[in-house]
């Protein structure tokens, strides 16, 4: 019988990867910053606008007719994501603890082409996941004619990316005055992102099937970005315990853990502990491992033993991960160390992403 469920967000996690950016980087001409603008025009749309029926996450909608335009494939979408997976180090061991009480899920906001190319590489079992969908082979009647507008508007948004309200209101014009009226609308229309809301919505969807509704200490959600919100903020009010793992400061505001490292052991050893101890113990343990150490936290708190060793082995007491519970006093010091990882071990362009 299932007590408890593992759920995670994917890219930052699990992977190194963010496969929207990149495709656009590999596909579109100045597809790496065209990605980045509509990138921040979504965080503004979420964090300022607060623009109705819009999520976080929602650029993997706004970026669909600049595929179009390159003629992107089905096929592409997959043999892209086969060829481009990179997990995070130590991420295989997240999962080598199985136990019948516990059901493990991905919610992501990644296409669907992706989620199921990673499900093949670490095994995992790909109804177990949530994901955007985008069919890139619908089309429309005036598609040849629209798409020369869209290469006008290609331009027009590399030009106006400084963030100011004046170049975000010229973006807001072509996004949702300009393309709405076109055909290629339904395109967009037809692809049903996971974010932000749509991730909380997910996750509620998997407490209902696993009848967890109103359970405490049944959720453990891990994410590390604006998209993850909603998620861990239900995962911490359903007295469950909300991790993020190199997370920006949208994940760590709605966080319970901040785990800051370069491997997934850290995530292993909580999921090991999530399954043995209620939420107040995890935490516990967590403020133990950042004020006495790990030997302690580890000699106290019943750890998998192959974890322990396995810890050992890669920091050998150097430079090991961060983990503290966060506090509004902790909160800006946790973020900054969290984004400097985030950067470290994903890059500039895909780490400093919302």
């Amino acid at each position: 019988m299932v007590r408890k469920v593992y759920v995670t967000d994917c890219e930052g996690p699990l992977t190194l990867d963010d496969n929207a950016f990149e495709l656009a980087a590999k596909f579109i001409e100045d597809g790496d910053k065209l990605f980045k603008i509509i990138s921040a025009f979504d965080d503004y749309l979420v964090d300022v606008v607060k623009q109705e029926n819009y999520h976080a996450g929602d650029t993997l909608k706004l970026i669909v007719p600049f595929f179009k335009l390159v003629d992107l494939k089905n096929k592409d979408l997959v043999e892209y994501s086969k060829a481009n997976i990179h997990t995070v180090p130590g991420v295989q061991q997240i999962f080598d603890i199985q136990d019948k009480s516990l059901k493990s899920f991905i919610i992501s906001t990644s296409y669907g082409q992706y989620i199921k190319a990673l499900c093949e590489y670490i095994d995992f079992p790909f109804e177990n996941t949530y994901y955007t969908s985008l069919d890139i082979s619908i089309t429309t009647e005036n598609i040849d004619s629209e798409l020369k507008r869209v290469e006008e508007f290609r331009k027009i948004i590399l030009q106006h990316g400084s963030g100011s309200e004046e170049d975000n209101k010229i973006l807001y014009d072509i996004f949702f005055n300009e393309i709405p009226k076109m055909e290629i609308a339904k395109i967009i229309d037809s692809v049903k992102t996971v974010g932000g809301k749509g991730k909380e919505l997910a996750l509620r969807d998997i407490v209902n099937k696993c009848d967890l509704v109103g359970d405490k200490n049944a959720i453990m959600y891990v994410g590390d970005s604006i998209t993850d919100s909603e998620a861990l903020a239900f995962a911490s009010e359903s007295e469950g315990i909300a991790i993020s793992f190199n997370g920006n400061e949208y994940a760590i505001n709605s966080a319970d853990i901040a785990v800051i490292s370069d491997n997934a052991i850290m995530t292993a050893i909580i999921r090991d502990l999530f399954i043995k101890y209620d939420r107040e113990t995890i935490l516990k343990f967590a403020r133990e491992y950042f004020e006495k150490g790990y030997e302690s936290a580890f000699d106290y708190y019943e750890v998998d033993s192959t974890l322990v060793e396995n810890f050992e082995k890669l920091y050998q007491c150097k430079n090991i991960p961060v983990m503290d519970v966060v506090t509004d006093e902790n909160k800006d010091y946790l973020t900054k160390l969290s984004k400097e990882m985030r950067v470290k071990i994903r890059g500039d362009d895909i780490g400093g992403l919302g």
